[in-house]
């Protein structure tokens, strides 16, 4: 592995037609500038999963760029990459601290992190083939699809203030703001800014909850300007894991999609290697990131729209993002600014994203052109989506499957087991 980085040309242009490679940069002060611009492209998203969560904003925060500085490491130095929070996790950390509280959280989160990575270790002994037959794109779209869906009463809740039987009437309008901001920004506006519309709408409607008396900044005047994040530790609490399980598969869905992405837009077929690492690392970072109170990570596509289109893919810029990152992080004014977000903004933001994840998953069986007069893919997507959105729970001894779990395993289990009966029809 190398640390340094070959000068891109004179440093201060990018060569027409050209890219600025993972092993080269410009001159630091616009790499500076680049890594900034990651910081700004990872921070709708990351920031989001505590408040949604319940988890302290800068040790997610913390967790995000010291998780990224790790993954840089293991992957080398050659897959840029940023580790941003996981919405995957969310559900589950939801029905985690409804239960075991936040050390019940971490602990899956621990779990899931590492299993994710065994799984990197497996892949960089064996290769990827296996992933791609136990999760077909029907499989993984479905999946993914559900993970989103499910959500949707929660998205809803923000958005009516908390309370669906008693509505709040201003927070419904902060709601509708907000998302029409996002709406807007999104087609309104071209590159950066377009790709950043999570956070203007968050900034958008933070103002107009501000007018509509509907923040409450007391905690953020008495906050310190500098500080140590707010650490925590697991409790161990296997009753949560098998909520948890189902998120390992997208986690690995999410980063080798990741890698393939970054390999294809840097022509550079050589960093569909760092596959095994990539998975390991970010299972790594979740791991540690969970014993000590933060949220799950992964590889942001968001980073990805930022290099598609700077042409800048250059580590350089990730080092300093995940540096940036842990600074933003040492300050607990910082932190109790972001918990100062109202639910109205968050409905708002969340009606929006979690119906793109939703979406995502079906972007899947899309681009894969998933037949859907097949039986085995129609079945293996509609019984999977419909207990996934239902949210059907079944409890055994402490064990408890949500809509998730057993969407997960009901799509895994429906088309290798329907595959199968139709080979042997033949």
């Amino acid at each position: 592995m190398r640390f340094g980085w070959d000068l891109h040309g004179n440093g201060k242009n990018v060569r027409e037609g050209a890219i600025v490679k993972p092993g080269e940069r410009l001159s630091w002060p616009r790499t500076i500038g680049f890594g900034g611009q990651h910081v700004v492209a990872m921070f709708g998203a990351t920031f989001l999963v505590p408040l949604l969560t319940g988890f302290p904003p800068t040790t997610t925060l913390f967790f995000s760029g010291f998780g990224t500085l790790l993954f840089l490491l293991i992957t080398r130095n050659r897959l840029p990459s940023y580790l941003g929070s996981s919405f995957a996790f969310i559900a589950p950390i939801g029905a985690a601290m409804g239960g075991g509280g936040m050390g019940s959280a971490l602990f899956g989160i621990m779990v899931t992190g590492a299993l994710l990575a065994l799984v990197g270790v497996l892949v960089m002994v064996t290769g990827t083939r296996w992933i791609e037959v136990l999760m077909p794109p029907v499989v993984t779209g479905a999946i993914v699809a559900l993970i989103g869906l499910n959500l949707a009463s929660a998205a809803t809740n923000n958005v009516v203030g908390g309370d669906p039987a008693n509505p709040d009437n201003a927070s419904v309008l902060v709601a509708a703001i907000t998302l029409a901001t996002v709406l807007i920004v999104a087609v309104a506006f071209r590159g950066l800014i377009a790709r950043l519309s999570i956070l203007v709408g968050v900034v958008v409607g933070y103002i107009a909850a501000l007018i509509a008396g509907q923040v409450d900044t007391s905690a953020f005047e008495k906050a310190a300007w500098f500080g140590l994040p707010d650490f925590s530790t697991p409790s161990l609490d296997w009753a949560v894991v098998p909520m948890f399980l189902p998120v390992v598969l997208v986690l690995v869905a999410e980063n080798v999609g990741h890698v393939r992405s970054v390999a294809h837009l840097a022509a550079d077929d050589s960093i569909n290697r760092e596959t095994g690492r990539a998975l390991f690392a970010d299972g790594l970072a979740t791991t540690i990131a969970g014993g000590f109170g933060g949220s799950a990570t992964t590889t942001y596509g968001e980073n990805i729209g930022v290099m598609t289109a700077t042409r800048v893919f250059s580590t350089a810029a990730y080092w300093v993002a995940g540096i940036v990152a842990i600074l933003l992080s040492l300050s607990p004014k910082f932190g109790a600014l972001l918990n100062t977000v109202p639910p109205g903004v968050l409905g708002g933001i969340t009606v929006a994203l979690y119906g793109l994840i939703g979406l995502i998953g079906i972007r899947i069986w899309l681009d894969n052109r998933v037949d859907f007069a097949d039986p085995v893919n129609q079945f293996t997507a509609a019984v999977a989506l419909i207990i996934g959105i239902g949210n059907l729970t079944l409890t055994f001894g402490d064990l408890t499957f949500t809509g998730i779990a057993l969407g997960t395993i009901a799509a895994v289990v429906i088309y290798h087991g329907m595959t199968a009966l139709a080979r042997v029809r033949r």
